[in-house]
């Protein structure tokens, strides 16, 4: 047993996995959600400046003469409305072919996309503007895929599996402070396109993780004896593949167990033995999942309004005063950050609470109810960010931004650990694109709340 423990990864290197993967979710997956940083250094190069048109303003030497911007602003939201409808909807065959293929596979079209999406900016200029658009949707489904490839990693760290999780989607949503960089430097004299080009060569450190740090199928959990993963100099350890030759027939296999030890699963979700269909099958049929995905959706919708429509909204409340606009979007670029610090709080509270329902006697649905608190506390923390949002005052900004990112960092956070609960482990790939499905019929919505709000925010 000694030797086939000393076969296995041991803590450094399951070490070295979460925090190389803690700083690919926190530099790359989610950059787009930082989109109103980048919209400011676009302005400034020009990009989709034709469509600004001269208007006449009264004022108090006579009639003046100002740029309506409102086209171009339209065109930016139109970017980031299709790079997050490409999000949602290109997670649906990611996560088939995640499921079907494997870690490696999934990684190295993810890899792909980002690169090419890096490239595109790069080499974009106010005369090809419409090169954003293929770019920022690459950006987004790359960054997506990294991430569905990182979940995983918690199934390295038994019982902190839920704060693992929290933890890789605050760095998700910290990501998006990474276009916050690239602005302050713009302003220092870098170029966009040196800037993009180091983005697109960091493809290299991507791909050395994906050999080395990752495993070529799925990390199982609970973890068979010795489990090792990713490419090693000597000769390959065989003790997981005699783990999987010495299952009892008919046996799920360790990726089928369910998330307690001993526990037999319950849930609809949760069929043990069935095929990657039959697993999908039960998951989308039951109401469970349904309902949670509308709740996702109803939040993340409103997340995804506020994102896209942030330029023009500090542009109006600043009565277009440039100075000021670039102040309160630095500002909401430095609350992201603070979002790899505010996801774990959620999986404590899941974890915590968890083991608190579990002490007495074994209930196969104590996971669940302890995700409960976790999913009001969400629920409470969007209510607030909404009213503050909707008061047109703008020091209030400051405190809608910091409820924004404590709101989406316990809600994509919360939403991983819960699915990771409610199918037991069975599906890796599938409930990802699933609770994202209903989003992309939703997001179509945004362009026309834009045209309606007209930069009101209490519209």
């Amino acid at each position: 047993m000694a030797v086939a423990a000393a076969a296995g990864a041991g803590l450094p290197k399951r070490l070295a996995t979460l925090l190389s993967g803690l700083l690919e979710c926190g530099a790359f997956c989610g950059v787009i959600f930082g989109w109103a940083s980048l919209v400011f250094v676009l302005k400034e190069l020009g990009y989709f400046q034709e469509l600004c048109q001269p208007t006449a303003s009264p004022g108090p030497n006579g009639t003046a003469a100002l740029l309506d911007c409102s086209g171009q602003d339209e065109q930016f939201s139109l970017i980031f409305t299709i790079g997050s409808f490409m999000n949602n909807f290109m997670t649906f065959p990611m996560g088939y072919i995640f499921d079907r293929f494997g870690t490696t596979v999934a990684r190295l079209i993810a890899i792909s996309l980002y690169t090419s999406g890096t490239l595109l900016v790069a080499f974009s200029t106010p005369g090809s503007a419409v090169l954003l658009f293929p770019a920022m949707s690459l950006l987004s489904v790359g960054g997506i895929l990294l991430i569905l490839t990182n979940m995983q990693v918690g199934n390295l760290f038994g019982k902190y599996r839920s704060i693992v999780i929290t933890l890789y989607n605050g760095a998700f949503d910290s990501s998006s402070a990474v276009f916050l960089i690239i602005k302050v430097l713009f302003e220092r004299g870098l170029s966009l396109r040196a800037m993009f080009l180091f983005m697109a060569g960091c493809s290299a450190w991507h791909l050395l993780r994906t050999l080395f740090l990752m495993p070529r199928r799925r990390v199982p959990y609970p973890l068979p004896p010795a489990y090792d993963y990713g490419l090693r100099c000597h000769r390959r350890s065989r003790s997981y593949r005699t783990y999987e030759e010495k299952r009892p027939p008919g046996d799920g296999g360790a990726e089928d167990v369910p998330l307690e030890p001993g526990l037999e699963p319950t849930e609809p979700c949760s069929p043990r033995g069935g095929s990657s269909e039959a697993s999908f099958r039960s998951c989308v049929c039951s109401g469970l999942f349904a309902w949670h995905v509308t709740w996702l959706s109803t939040m993340q919708l409103r997340h995804y309004l506020f994102i896209g429509t942030l330029n023009p909204l500090l542009e109006h409340l600043a009565h277009s005063d440039t100075g000021l606009v670039s102040v309160y979007t630095n500002a909401f670029a430095f609350t992201q950050l603070c979002g790899v610090l505010c996801a774990p709080w959620n999986g404590l509270i899941l974890d915590r609470h968890k083991r608190g329902k579990a002490d007495g006697a074994p209930d196969p649905l104590a996971d669940l109810r302890a995700s409960v608190l976790s999913l009001a506390v969400t629920v409470m923390q969007c209510l607030l960010f909404s009213i503050c949002a909707a008061v047109p005052v703008l020091p209030v900004q400051f405190a809608t931004f910091a409820l924004q990112v404590l709101s989406r960092s316990f809600l994509y956070g919360g939403n991983a650990a819960f699915l990771a609960i409610a199918t037991s482990g069975s599906s890796t790939g599938w409930p990802w694109p699933c609770r994202r499905w209903w989003p992309c019929c939703s997001t179509p919505a945004s362009p026309w709340c834009r045209g309606r709000s007209r930069g009101t925010p209490s519209t």
